[in-house]
């Protein structure tokens, strides 16, 4: 499932992917992400989301090499 989130004012916005397993889910998440910013990058007026992250269920919370971010739903918390 991936979730757009955006703040109008500014015209930023970032993409969500949310999986639930572990790193192969991860790595299929992230995967999607950066197709779904390379088609909004060739097509399309839109800028780039702001950030790219993994939502999961459990585990740390890191910046992969390629600038995806990866944090579990705990994190989100108020």
């Amino acid at each position: 499932m991936q979730l757009i989130l955006r703040a109008a004012a500014a015209g930023r916005w970032g993409a969500i992917e949310i999986k639930l397993g572990g790193d192969d889910l991860i790595e299929e998440g992230a995967t999607s992400l950066k197709t779904l910013k390379s088609k909004i990058e060739e097509k399309s007026d839109e800028n780039s989301p702001s950030f790219l992250l993994v939502l999961t269920a459990v585990g740390g919370a890191y910046k992969r090499e390629d600038g995806v971010y990866v944090a579990p739903i705990n994190l989100l918390k108020p």
